[in-house]
């Protein structure tokens, strides 16, 4: 009798990303100019006693917490990429990641706004000088950041088979770095929330309007709780697979349609795998004795982002119609 481990046989590869080494090296390298900046102007904004600048601080150590986060899932997935436990292959620590950083930023925000709301409420003295200075060379430690990581949230093979398009122009079918993509996005927030800070700051040495450093404060905490929300957002569904309103889905519709057999979708299940790579797993009824999980594959072999197709045909008997072992 043969054993388990004769049975069954992995004759392909479930790793179905490639992963994105000059990404992970530049986030290495944001990493470290993200969490010495944020080191200096936490301290700063403390000394100086600027919320404006703390709080530009705290969102930096968000950004490096997510740029963290993205190296290790970086590296976890690398290593256990030809593990076969995962039998749906890696990418998805990278999702994980993603969706931890965005609940621990979530925690960030609120911190950020009660103690924004706390200066507002009880004014100090501010040494605007200082942390006009350190706020500067924080936004510049955003921009050179953001340069890092220009371009590299997009990791595309360019095939081209008629992908639709949302309402604002991004391809489904584009394979996308969500994480660096993310961190991207971020980095430009990041930058904003710098810029924020001081205007505060000279608002406050200029005109005297002090209550503009804390309000920035609050305004930079409401950037990183919108930034969390769209990452857990995205993050949270992939990890759901929440994928059922996903273009492909009526694009394998559309095939089946225009294949000339006669059959009926009684099953489909849609989930991502990689960046723009998607499984699929679906039950048809059909009665043509032409049509097979083979022929079905090879249909929807022009779709590339469709990386791993499980089929099941159930055919009509004379005692009945039987679907997954119970008869309809």
């Amino acid at each position: 009798m043969s054993s388990p481990t004769q049975i069954l046989q992995h004759d392909h590869s479930h790793a179905f990303d490639d992963g994105n080494p000059l990404a992970e090296k530049n986030t290495r390298w944001a990493v470290i100019l993200t969490a010495s900046m944020m080191v200096i102007e936490i301290l700063g904004g403390w000394w100086f006693n600027s919320m404006a600048l703390l709080a530009d601080g705290w969102h930096m150590s968000s950004h490096a917490l997510a740029l963290g986060l993205s190296v290790l899932a970086y590296g976890a997935a690398r290593k256990f990429a030809q593990d076969r436990r995962f039998s749906l292959g890696t990418w998805k620590i990278e999702i994980l990641a993603g969706y931890t950083s965005a609940v621990l930023l979530a925690l960030i925000a609120v911190l950020m706004l009660f103690q924004s709301a706390e200066r507002l409420l009880n004014p100090s003295p501010i040494h605007y000088n200082e942390a006009i200075a350190i706020g500067a060379v924080g936004l510049l430690v955003n921009l050179l950041c953001a340069w890092l990581l220009r371009g590299g949230h997009h990791h595309g093979h360019g095939h081209h088979h008629g992908h639709h398009h949302d309402a604002h122009g991004h391809s489904h079918g584009d394979h996308q770095d969500l994480n660096l993509r993310s961190a991207y996005i971020h980095v430009i927030a990041d930058a904003t929330t710098s810029v924020l800070a001081i205007i505060a700051l000279f608002g406050g040495k200029l005109w005297g309007a002090s209550w503009l450093d804390p309000l920035m404060g609050i305004v930079g905490a409401i950037l990183v709780a919108a930034w969390s929300y769209s990452l857990m957002r995205d993050t949270g569904k992939i990890l759901l697979d929440a994928e059922m309103d996903a273009p492909v889905i009526e694009e394998i519709k559309e095939v089946f349609a225009q294949s000339g057999y006669a059959m009926t979708i009684t099953d489909l299940h849609l989930g991502q795998i990689g960046k723009g790579k998607f499984h699929c797993v679906m039950a048809l009824r059909s009665a043509d004795p032409l049509l097979t999980a083979h022929r079905v594959r090879q249909l929807l072999s022009i779709h590339e982002e469709l990386v791993h197709i499980t089929v099941e045909i159930n055919r009509p008997s004379l005692s009945g119609l039987y679907f997954s072992g119970k008869k309809v």
